[in-house]
């Protein structure tokens, strides 16, 4: 009978300690998103595996296909022994929508609940890594969106409210009504060019467009304005996460530069950075604990039936001297 008691109380324990360890992984597979055809399936399955390095596991958590099922593509697809081209001089910087399925942060999870992944844009570095998975850092445009909902004057006694959020661990202005937005895709409308845009329920329509050139990437927000009231206090949370980039991707900031528009990060080495700039920026800082870089930027305010953008950068930096680097960016005008 104690025998017997043991037993119960040791399963027991391991259904609990593998329910706490399996949080995460519930997390994703309630945003799981099953490829619709044969050519999604190799689209997507390509995205995570060969290019991302995804596990089964990991696919399950970004698909909902079973082990056995992923397995299976993966032979027939011949996944395993597909290999990343060598990136060149002339080529673009690849640019993939990010499948989900893996938490894009390493800590401060608690901070971005099931992570959506329709903000959300891997951009992989034009140097050769350490492994056969090139580096790559994963993009959230937008992570958030603040507003003004009441006039200016009442807005500063209540707070700002969140208009957007691409994860659920706080609420945003849809979630207290119980409001839930539907789930999209990226658009690649040509090689390199990337395209999303969400009109929600109360007539504000928000979009991003992202183009790949052979030395930075170009980015583009903009907000429209379909409600009958002027919009304020329109703050972005442009998130750049590091986990996808081992050799940028230590939990501090002593390896970080900030001056605004600018957001810099170096490697271990010293001798390779990535680098990220919106304007117009109000803030530029970095996140030691997911890790992340933030060049946060603030749309004016836009009138009725008014449209107002946003202009952004992303490269990466071989070198030691990151401010004639950052000089050399401003210099291009991509800010005009």
């Amino acid at each position: 009978m104690r025998k017997c008691l043991l037993l119960i109380a040791s399963q027991l324990f391991v259904f609990c300690l593998s329910s706490v360890l399996s949080a995460d992984e519930e997390d994703s597979v309630r945003n799981a998103r099953r490829p619709s055809s044969e050519t999604e399936l190799k689209k997507w399955l390509t995205n995570m595996v060969t290019f991302h390095g995804f596990t089964s596991a990991e696919v399950k958590a970004a698909t909902g296909m079973e082990l056995s099922e992923i397995e299976a593509v993966r032979k027939r697809l011949g996944l395993s022994e597909v290999k990343i081209p060598e990136p060149t001089i002339d080529s673009p910087l690849l640019v993939l929508p990010y499948p989900g399925g893996r938490h894009p942060r390493i800590g401060f999870l608690e901070g971005a609940v099931e992570p959506q992944r329709e903000t959300k844009l891997s951009i992989f570095a034009p140097w050769k890594g350490n492994s056969s998975i090139r580096s790559y850092v994963v993009a959230d445009i937008p992570e958030a969106i603040w507003w003004e909902r009441d006039a200016p004057e009442t807005a500063e006694k209540k707070g700002r409210e969140l208009l957007y959020l691409a994860h659920s661990h706080i609420d945003t202005f849809w979630t207290q009504q119980k409001v839930k937005l539907e789930k999209q895709e990226w658009l690649e409308t040509k090689p390199g060019v990337f395209e999303m845009t969400r009109k929600l329920p109360n007539g504000i329509t928000f979009g991003t467009r992202v183009q790949s050139h052979p030395d930075h990437v170009d980015m583009e927000q903009w907000i429209s304005n379909g409600t009958e009231k002027t919009l304020t206090g329109l703050r972005v949370q442009n998130c750049i996460m590091l986990k996808g980039a081992p050799e940028f991707s230590g939990l501090h900031n002593d390896n970080k530069v900030f001056r605004e528009p600018y957001a810099a990060c170096r490697d271990d080495s010293g001798k390779r950075w990535i680098i990220s700039a919106w304007d117009p920026c109000i803030s530029a800082w970095g996140n030691a604990k997911c890790p992340c870089l933030h060049s946060d930027p603030k749309f004016p305010d836009c009138k009725p039936g008014a449209t107002v953008l946003l202009r952004g950068w992303l490269s990466f930096f071989e070198g030691s001297d990151i401010d004639a680097e950052l000089d050399r960016i401003q210099g291009t005008g991509w800010r005009k």
